[in-house]
Parts: C-alpha cells; sequence; structure tokens
C-alpha cells in the first residue's frame, strides 16, 4: 500500500492501540460517572501520543491517518456539544481515540459508540423515568434534521424544530464510549 491508503489498522501494533484506548475509556467513563466531566489532563496526553504513536509507525501516511481519523470521530461530537448541549469532554476523548486507532478501526468504533449511546440513553431514560419525552424529542429531531431533504423547509428551519436543549437528558456519555470501545476491539479482535 501506499501514500495514505497505508491505515493505522494495517500496522503491527493492535494491542498497544486497543490498550490505550481502553485503558483511556475505562478512565474516562469512571471519572464522567463520578464527577460528569472528562479531564484534559486524560484527553489531551492520548491524543498528542497517538498521533506520535501512528507517525512512528506509519510515517507520514500513518500521522495524515490519524489526525483524519480524530477529525472523523470527534466532529459529531463537537456538532453536539455546540448545538445540543454535549460534552467537549466526550469529543476530545473521541479524537484521542481516533488518533490511536486510525480511519478504518475509528470509523468502526465511532459506529459501536453512537449504538452504545444510543442504547444507554434508552435505559438512563428509562431509570429517570423519561423514556416517552425522550423518544419525543428523538422524534421530532429526526422530523426536523430530515424534513428539508424532503422538501418541507429549508436547513434555517432546523433549530426551531430541534427540542429544547435546557430540557434535554443529561447522561454520563464516557460510560457509552468506553461500551463502544469494548464492542469494537471485541469485533477486532474475533
Amino acid at each position: 500500500m501506499s501514500s495514505f491508503a497505508e491505515t493505522l489498522s494495517t500496522q503491527a501494533t493492535p494491542a498497544i492501540q486497543w490498550g490505550v484506548v481502553i485503558g483511556a475509556s475505562l478512565v474516562a467513563a469512571v471519572t464522567d460517572a463520578r464527577q460528569r466531566r472528562i479531564s484534559n489532563g486524560l484527553t489531551g496526553p492520548v491524543f498528542l501520543l497517538g498521533l506520535v504513536h501512528a507517525f512512528l509507525v506509519g510515517g507520514p501516511a500513518g500521522l495524515a491517518d490519524g489526525f483524519a481519523s480524530a477529525l472523523l470521530l470527534a466532529l459529531p461530537y463537537v456538532l453536539l456539544f455546540v448545538f445540543a448541549g454535549g460534552g467537549a469532554g466526550d469529543a476530545k476523548l473521541m479524537g484521542a481515540i481516533g488518533a490511536w486507532l486510525g480511519l478504518e478501526l475509528g470509523a468502526a468504533t465511532l459506529v459501536a459508540v453512537c449504538l452504545a449511546g444510543i442504547v444507554l440513553a434508552v435505559i438512563w431514560a428509562r431509570r429517570e423515568g423519561r423514556l416517552r419525552a425522550v423518544l419525543s424529542d428523538m422524534s421530532a429531531t429526526a422530523r426536523g434534521v430530515t424534513a428539508p431533504l424532503f422538501g418541507a423547509g429549508s436547513l434555517k428551519d432546523i433549530p426551531a424544530a430541534l427540542p429544547d436543549v435546557t430540557q434535554g437528558q443529561k447522561m454520563p456519555y464516557g460510560l457509552a464510549i468506553c461500551a463502544g470501545v469494548m464492542l469494537s476491539a471485541l469485533v477486532s479482535f474475533a
């Protein structure tokens, strides 16, 4: 393989990559559950060391793969932070995970984390007695975001269709990140 096609998933260090990512997500899950935050003291070094690792094992192409994956994994959570009251620590942790895993493993991990987040949100809402409200908000969001695709309004109408973020459900998303990372690692080694 050449240049950018050489991803971190083709390197011979999956135990190191997954070990760091699982360890970081475990620490993040515990601190997020206890303190409701994910520390920059965790995410910053994990991100920087991930990029260093990517460069050492893949050269410039590996570094590009790690950086692109960091952007891909962080982007949905940056958007949630900006528009829906999500946590900035979630975005930073996902970026750090991407730096370690590269695009191929990172994309699979992003899907697993999103699925774990949906399951955790439903469990959390049921536990808090808010399941009906959360499902209603999810439905309204889906309708509001997809309406412009079907000619019912424009992109400018989306914010008005979204539920009030101050009334949204808050949960320690670090738990979902950890569960998704572990699921992805299990599938990767299967």
